[in-house]
């Protein structure tokens, strides 16, 4: 018998999409906003080094090392519950930052809010697996998803500067507040609960594994990013890989793991996957040179760099929009390697820039956001469509796993070789006139060398600028071409390992090669469109 055809979403659940959209949106400005409040909160507080690092980076630790237990614990109590009770969390926490009247204290508010940030986002995307059924209508909310980010890495910026102007530094954390509130009020009228009726009790010895390992991993790789690759950061990766390893045997002990690693045998999860992680990788360890060269070789200030963002910030809510609509003509493969192949292209225009090169970082900076608009819209839905519905939390915590860590990989890995590229190019075409003192300053970052040139006499400050970001521009240069190639081997990839899987695949007939052993049934998702 022939199978009857999804039911099809109707206005309640395009505005429970629009409900989902609040927590991405708020996530991503939170991660924005703390860096345009550090020079004033640092006045305020007055944190040393090593506490201000702590308030920058434990938000994203905690985002990271507890998405894949806030994952499997939405799809054990309900992914709407789990919503709720860390949309509840996150505001509480947010106004537990915004008074906060010591860097402990702030560190600790950070610390809640990453926590309560890593319940969000797995729920969100799973919840959008189980209100669009049809495989069309998903990709369209996942595209509209995806652009949540786009538009959250715009629009924080200039909230939160216009709130830095007239108000404290605490201001832009309470912007989660009414968010958060907004989400309580509308989430159980719209939003239906969801979860997996037949899964067993959360595994506590894996939780506490993927944690320590998660945080152990970055912890290490942005230690290696900061200071450079020492004993520390050495042993803390490793100690984390030796974890991540541990982890892994005991889910294949288990008889209902924590991570289900059958997932990684089908070919549209595992490739999806490996190719959203290392967009991100790339992404992330490009954008953190633009960012700078925006700023200090160009010579734009804070908030003309970041309107100079905004075309790339549309380019890619264009491409996550348009890409459901070419894969209802196209495969897979092809819209995902389209975008990786516009990802390459403009990377590539950016390997010959100078250093007034404004408008071709910009164009190619767009191409690069449009390529990924379409390829990260269409992966997310194949890893996430590929799954099966009562993993739909657990595979969309993988998902958010392999973003975080490919970001920060990036950051350390990419981040490092373009460093690397400067100090070398600034040693060697120092002027010969340069002081000890600013030769030194002058390998360390390009922000140092800006800051020490305005000390100099005109001619030497002048010539050491110019060398300094020429070296800059190099690096950036490298990690262009760097990314360039990495996108072009992987539209290689998409084309091979995805040529057989269409939107919307149904996920068992991939899994029944790889069936749990006998006594252990597959479990059907309980959902129910009644407020709980």
């Amino acid at each position: 018998m022939r199978p009857s055809s999804p039911a099809r979403a109707g206005r309640r659940e395009w505005l429970g999409l629009a409900v989902l959209l609040l927590p991405t949106l708020l996530i991503v400005m939170d991660l924005t906003v703390l860096h345009l409040a550090v020079p004033h909160l640092s006045a305020d507080l007055e944190p040393s080094s090593a506490q201000l690092l702590w308030i920058v980076d434990i938000y994203g630790f905690l985002i990271a090392g507890s998405l894949i237990t806030m994952g499997n614990l939405g799809d054990r109590i309900g992914r709407r519950r789990l919503l709720l009770a860390g949309a509840a969390a996150f505001g509480f926490a947010s106004v537990l930052a915004a008074f906060a009247p010591t860097a402990e204290l702030l560190i600790a508010s950070r610390a809640l809010l990453g926590v309560a940030g890593a319940t969000l986002m797995p729920s969100t995307l799973a919840l959008i697996r189980t209100i669009f059924q049809d495989p069309a209508q998903r990709s369209v909310a996942i595209g509209i998803w995806v652009s949540g980010f786009s538009a959250g890495s715009a629009i924080g910026p200039l909230i939160g500067g216009a709130l830095l102007e007239y108000f404290w530094w605490g201001s832009v954390f309470l912007l989660g507040v009414p968010v958060m509130l907004l989400l309580l009020v509308l989430g159980p009228l719209l939003l239906p609960e969801a979860r997996d009726p037949g899964a067993g009790r959360l595994d506590l010895t894996s939780a506490a594994l993927s944690l320590a390992a998660v945080l152990l991993v970055i912890f290490g790789v942005k230690h290696s990013a900061q200071t450079g690759l020492d004993a520390s950061a050495a042993l803390t990766t490793l100690a984390g890989l030796a974890l991540g390893a541990v982890f892994v045997r005991r889910q294949r002990r288990l008889a209902d793991p924590l991570i289900d690693l059958r997932l990684f045998r089908i070919p549209a999860f595992s490739a999806s996957l490996a190719i959203y992680t290392l967009g991100v990788f790339v992404s992330f360890g490009a954008f953190l040179f633009i960012a700078q060269y925006l700023q200090l070789v160009v010579g734009l200030s804070p908030m003309q760099a970041g309107l100079w963002s905004v075309p790339g910030a549309l380019a890619s809510i264009a491409g996550s929009n348009v890409a459901p609509v070419l894969a209802r003509h196209l495969r897979p493969a092809y819209v995902v390697a389209g975008g990786l192949a516009l990802a390459a292209l403009g990377f590539a225009l950016m390997v010959p820039i100078g250093t007034a090169s404004l408008g071709l970082v910009v164009a190619g900076w767009s191409i690069i956001s449009l390529g990924f608009g379409l390829t990260f819209t269409i992966s997310t839905d194949l890893v996430v469509g590929s799954a099966p519905p009562e993993r739909a939390g657990a595979a969309s915590a993988i998902t958010e796993t392999g973003a975080e860590l490919g970001g920060a990989l990036g950051i350390a890995v990419l981040g490092t070789l373009g460093m690397a590229v400067y100090r070398g190019r600034v040693a060697a075409t120092l002027p010969p006139d340069t002081p000890s003192a600013a030769a030194a300053a002058a390998q360390d970052t390009l922000g140092t060398v800006v800051a020490q040139a305005a000390r100099l006499p005109d001619g030497v400050g002048d010539a050491l600028l110019a060398a300094a970001r020429a070296a800059f521009t190099q690096g950036l240069q490298l990690l262009a071409l760097i990314a360039a190639v990495v996108m072009a081997g992987l539209v290689v990839v998409a084309l091979v390992m995805l040529r057989d899987v269409a939107i919307g695949g149904e996920p068992a007939a991939h899994m029944d090669d790889h069936a749990p052993p006998a006594g252990e049934p597959h479990h059907q998702l309980e959902s129910t469109e009644t407020p709980a």
